[in-house]
């Protein structure tokens, strides 16, 4: 195949739109920015959210609640969960492998839902006051 053969793709290339050179192009006189207004302006624009000088939305509407960028680094384990791992010894790594916490976790908490018969020894993990009573009635303990 000669080099000189080679052409793009159809459709592939086509000529800039020329605005404002006269009315046999189609887009003359006006450029194709209709009539007036501060859009058809040069440099005239608007900020986003802006609505003509009325209240905008994000200022019309009340301020309301707050995310806390510290509970990413929290987790909560629940007995249920303990009592499926089946672990003698549970530290947050240990939780991180099995998949029970997420990998940002550093603070991670067992909360009381469900329940835990086997004995497991909790290292650098909390617990909530009915999740600690259950872990010992189990013959558990916290550290």
């Amino acid at each position: 195949m000669p080099l000189n053969t080679i052409k793009p793709a159809a459709g592939a290339k086509h000529a800039k739109r020329r605005v404002g050179r006269g009315i046999g192009s189609g887009l003359g006189k006006t450029a194709g920015r209709g009539h007036k207004g501060q859009k058809s302006r040069a440099g005239g624009y608007h900020k986003v959210g802006f609505e003509g000088g009325q209240m905008p939305l994000q200022r019309r509407l009340p301020k309301r609640g707050f995310k806390s960028q510290s509970l990413k680094f929290n987790a909560e384990v629940t007995l249920a969960s303990l009592e499926q791992l089946g672990l003698a010894e549970v530290d947050v790594l240990a939780l991180k492998q099995a998949g029970l916490v997420g990998q940002l976790a550093k603070v991670v908490k067992v909360v009381k839902s469900g329940a835990i018969s086997k004995a497991v020894k909790l290292n650098g993990i909390g617990a909530t006051a009915g999740a600690k009573a259950a872990i010992e009635a189990a013959g558990g303990s916290l550290a």
